[in-house]
């Protein structure tokens, strides 16, 4: 365990954020590999492979809904020096990990088909989407145990193990995806099958490497087999916290939904040029991410310990730290948007339709740094309904004006891409007022 409620918080913020944002470029590394090898198979699998990826923001979001709840309260409980509770808190979400994945597993196989057809541009975009998905179903319900174990170390303070196995994982995948996916040394070339079936091996000996170092290493949290029991009182304070967490990044898959539904009609070149640019989005967000991750713990441990000042401080920081970051982020999508793009791909239809929405959607940049800050801090202070708020504000003003400008004959992309900016702009206003009501109330001692 590693006590937050001491010592400067700038460097805590930055001696946490390093690893989660090592971890987390490992972890999107996982999607650039496969999406590296894939395009090479074609327009036709990259949009599959594209589209298919939106079921992770499924996932992502009932994952988000343990890991928010996992580290708040056991932040909350070491902030208090109240180890039983973090420990039971802990248990507890380990439980709900192993529902959490066979409902995954039974309702990704049986929808797998319907969500292709649905945003799929063609038949072999549909098949090549259900293809990657079919084997790609097994890795995505193991992350579940994955985030349970790496949340309660980072409840703790801890982020470094974490960090390692993935990039052990990592390593794995990408040895494993040209093998799988290409053929290499084998002959039998899987193709977007192998690109699933090798996350979803890499995943697994996460899991297994994770586990082993709780089994071994790990004292403060660990496994408790007589704390399994289900606890309903404690699944609802962690579902209480992290519904809200899991319902925000649920809409976030709603709005991607939406967006490869509209632009299917522009074709398979429009929706793999949106996948590889939102890929390279999400991997240049990293640096700032990382911070607004590691300011959640932060938070909550000052939060638990009743320190005003030191919460206040680590929003504070935080907010100046991604506002810094992402105006580097949007120098860099502004002068070299098409490079970006073209390391995936040489199609100059996908990457022209890539560049462009790095162009317009980098605008947008700063804002989201801020919502990604103030989500973060109403983690840290055990209330994620405001953030909840935030993002179906955005939704609402997003959907609504999209689908009527889709109706529309002269119809284009760049509508799209701008009225985006516009929706994260409002949210951003609307996340710092919340925040701003959230610590005047929760931090009244």
């Amino acid at each position: 365990m590693k006590d937050l409620t001491e010592g400067p918080i700038f460097r805590q913020l930055i001696a946490m954020a390093l690893p989660i944002a090592i971890g987390m470029l490992l972890q999107t590394l996982y999607y650039f590999v496969d999406l590296y090898f894939v395009a090479r198979l074609g327009g036709a699998a990259l949009a599959g492979v594209s589209a298919a990826g939106n079921v992770w923001f499924v996932v992502f979001a009932l994952t988000q809904i343990l890991g928010v709840g996992t580290v708040a309260l056991v932040s909350h409980a070491v902030g208090r020096k109240d180890q039983q509770d973090a420990n039971h808190v802990f248990n507890q979400s380990v439980v709900l990990a192993f529902i959490c994945a066979a409902i995954t597993l039974i309702g990704g196989y049986a929808l797998t088909g319907w969500f292709m057809r649905t945003l799929g541009a063609d038949a072999a975009t549909v098949a090549e989407g259900m293809s990657y998905l079919y084997w790609f179903l097994p890795g995505l319900g193991l992350q579940f145990a994955q985030v349970v174990m790496g949340s309660g170390l980072r409840g703790t303070g801890i982020v470094k193990p974490t960090m390692v196995v993935q990039m052990l994982t990592l390593l794995i995948n990408i040895v494993l995806a040209p093998v799988l996916i290409a053929g290499w040394g084998t002959g039998y070339a899987m193709g977007v099958a192998g690109a699933g079936l090798a996350s979803s091996i890499a995943i697994a000996i996460g899991v297994v490497l994770m586990s082993a170092y709780f089994l071994r290493l790990e004292h403060y949290v660990a496994f408790d087999a007589a704390q399994w029991k289900p606890q309903f009182a404690t699944w609802g304070r962690i579902l209480n916290i992290g519904l809200p967490a899991g319902g925000e990044f649920l809409l976030m898959f709603l709005y991607t939904a939406m967006l490869y539904w509209i632009i299917r009609d522009f074709g398979a070149a429009a929706q793999a040029g949106f996948g590889v640019g939102s890929r390279v989005m999400q991997g240049i967000f990293l640096p700032a991410m990382a911070l607004a991750f590691a300011a959640a713990p932060i938070a909550g441990q000052n939060f638990g310990a009743k320190q005003a000042a030191r919460v206040r401080r680590t929003f504070r920081d935080t907010a100046l730290a991604t506002t810094a970051i992402m105006f580097l982020c949007t120098l860099l999508c502004q002068w070299q948007g098409p490079l970006l793009i073209r390391a995936f791909t040489s199609d100059p239809d996908i990457i022209g339709v890539g560049a462009q929405f790095l162009h317009y959607i980098s605008w947008n940049f700063i804002a989201f740094g801020l919502v990604l800050t103030c989500s973060s801090m109403f983690q840290g202070l055990g209330n994620t309904w405001p953030s909840l708020m935030s993002t179906s504000l955005r939704v609402l003003i997003f959907v609504i004006p999209v689908y009527w400008l889709s109706k529309q004959p002269d119809f284009k992309l760049t509508q799209v891409w701008t009225v985006s900016v516009a929706s994260v702009a409002l949210q951003a206003c609307f996340s710092l007022v919340l925040v701003r009501w959230q610590l005047k109330k929760r931090l009244n001692f």
